[in-house]
């Protein structure tokens, strides 16, 4: 089996369009959604789209979208606090409002996991951020020893994730980890949409959409502060920088 991974789309539904447009022309058999559909300007539109592939595609549970069902509960029970100065949370809950029960249901039901057996990489196990968080941090700069104890009781030599929307393929203690990147916003520097194609080996793909346009989009979305998640759209910071950022989040005190 040849899959195609396509992981933290938040929203982008331009750039998930471009890219299952470039799938049709690819022998992949099963479309592998990691987590983070719906967080971002167009939430409904991510969910219906990725809804939409059926039995093409199986899709597990990021900490998009626990983070979306816990701010509708809070929504409706007139519980939200959001601080002015904090734009994530405001994005969160601007979200959770827009999308309807039946959509945040389906969210709040997939699985945090999947296991996939694809060709020449055998039993391959798909994680949002690793296989016993959806929000735990790994880069290409982490150390063996903090990522070791996450992997532990997992018996898939090779473990595809996202989170930090960043690719890399690397190798911890004889297993092979793969970020599949961003497809709706990445930080590598680059304006476009990546994801990973796996069998029979690893490849790392890009693929261009208008950006020009969909932050045109942004814009008119009504999400909160729309002109700098534009701007972050239309010029990402690279990946250097986005792992060095993460990694002092990682390893922050608590």
């Amino acid at each position: 089996m040849r899959v195609a991974a396509l992981y933290d789309i938040h929203g982008n539904d331009a750039a998930l369009v471009a890219v299952l447009a470039e799938i049709e022309g690819l022998d992949v058999d099963l479309i592998v959604v990691g987590g983070d559909v719906a967080g971002g300007p167009f939430p409904c539109e991510a969910v219906d789209a990725v809804r939409a592939l059926d039995d093409r595609a199986i899709a597990i549970r990021g900490n998009g979208e626990r983070e979306l069902v816990e701010a509708r509960l809070r929504l409706d029970a007139g519980t939200a606090r959001i601080e002015s100065d904090d734009v994530w949370s405001s994005r969160t809950h601007w979200a959770a409002g827009v999308l309807d029960q039946a959509r945040l249901d389906w969210m709040g039901a997939l699985p945090p996991l999947a296991s996939v057996d694809v060709d020449g990489l055998g039993d391959v196990l798909f994680c949002h951020a690793s296989p016993r968080s959806d929000e735990e941090i790994v880069t290409p700069l982490s150390p063996e020893a903090r990522i070791l104890p996450m992997l532990a009781g997992v018996a898939q030599r090779t473990i595809v994730l996202g989170h930090t929307h960043v690719q890399f393929d690397r190798e911890v203690a004889g297993r092979r980890l793969v970020n599949a990147g961003s497809v709706g916003m990445p930080y590598e520097g680059e304006a476009a949409a990546f994801w990973a194609l796996l069998g029979p080996g690893v490849e790392l793909r890009c693929t261009r959409y208008d950006v020009t346009v969909t932050c045109a989009r942004v814009r008119e979305s009504g999400i909160p502060d729309a002109e700098e998640y534009a701007e972050g759209l239309a010029h990402p910071p690279p990946a250097a920088e986005a792992n060095e950022f993460f990694e002092r989040m990682a390893t922050r005190p608590a």
